[in-house]
């Protein structure tokens, strides 16, 4: 039986994983505080564990470390009050699964502990080249499970936006690392997607370059057009019958999302621009 260790007293966190249909069938530990903590992983195996919620990332992180010299196989999802960017980028570094910043959503969290307890060889799926607060560099393995993680964390570091902004900003973000993985990587996990995620004063801009031969978007799109006539909904559900995206629809809709779109030459790098207000 899977075993999930919650640090801290928060009965709600608790009730609410207990309760998730993603973690039914594992046992649910708590530890009344990091000290607690460490003496149940030393005693027992535990799958993933789960931070105190009312403790700073920075200690979360230093909890994890020591936690991990007992365990080297601990899966850790941070639970924190809050974070700076470099404790986002610090979090990346040291092979945390997921973060999580409040007010937290607990169905989210338990569908993310289901993933932790599943996911293997996860830990270098994600490694951080370059990492500024406002300037950070990431080569990023081509699986499925890799991209909801970058997905998510990308997500808690943009907290400081309009929340509208930000779902807007990462269905886009989203969009295009699944096409520079699916199209450019074939899903390979041999291979990697090269992300560069920028801030400036004025806007938000990310890159991506995959390992493909690269196309034209004039290509994609028009995989989208010339489907018009026909019921583009069907045409998604049919693709996704055959395990596949939607092809060009991707593209148009980010295209909706965001203030600039822009592919190189041979169409496997291609930068997003979110103007900020």
């Amino acid at each position: 039986m899977p075993r999930v260790l919650l640090i801290g007293d928060h009965p709600d966190i608790r009730h609410g994983l207990s309760a998730s249909d993603a973690l039914a069938g594992c046992e649910i530990l708590t530890a009344a505080g990091n000290v607690d903590a460490v003496h149940t992983v030393r005693s027992r195996a535990v799958d993933v564990v789960l931070t105190d919620p009312d403790t700073p990332m920075h200690d979360d992180l230093a909890l994890v470390a020591e936690l991990r010299a007992s365990r080297p196989g601990l899966k850790a999802v941070v639970l924190a009050p809050a974070a700076a960017p470099g404790e986002f980028i610090a979090a990346v570094r040291s092979h945390v699964f997921a973060c999580f910043i409040a007010p937290f959503d607990i169905a989210a969290v338990g569908d993310m502990t289901r993933r932790a307890i599943d996911a293997v060889d996860w830990r270098d799926g994600i490694c951080v080249e370059s990492g500024l607060p406002d300037w950070i560099s990431l080569t990023v393995s081509c699986q499925h499970l890799t991209a909801e993680r970058l997905v998510h964390f990308m997500s808690e570091y943009r907290r400081d936006l309009d929340e509208d902004d930000r779902d807007s900003l990462m269905t886009a973000f989203r969009e295009m690392l699944m096409n520079a993985m699916e199209h450019g990587a074939g899903f390979d996990p041999e291979k990697v997607v090269n992300v560069t995620a920028v801030r400036t004063e004025r806007t938000i801009v990310y890159h991506f370059r995959d390992p493909g031969t690269g196309f034209t978007a004039r290509q994609l799109e028009g995989q989208a057009l010339s489907n018009r006539e026909a019921d583009p909904i069907a045409l998604i559900e049919r693709r996704a019958d055959l395990g596949l995206r939607p092809g060009g629809f991707g593209i148009l809709v980010t295209k909706q999302l965001v203030d600039e779109l822009f592919y190189n030459e041979r169409g496997n790098e291609v930068l997003l621009i979110k103007r900020l207000a």
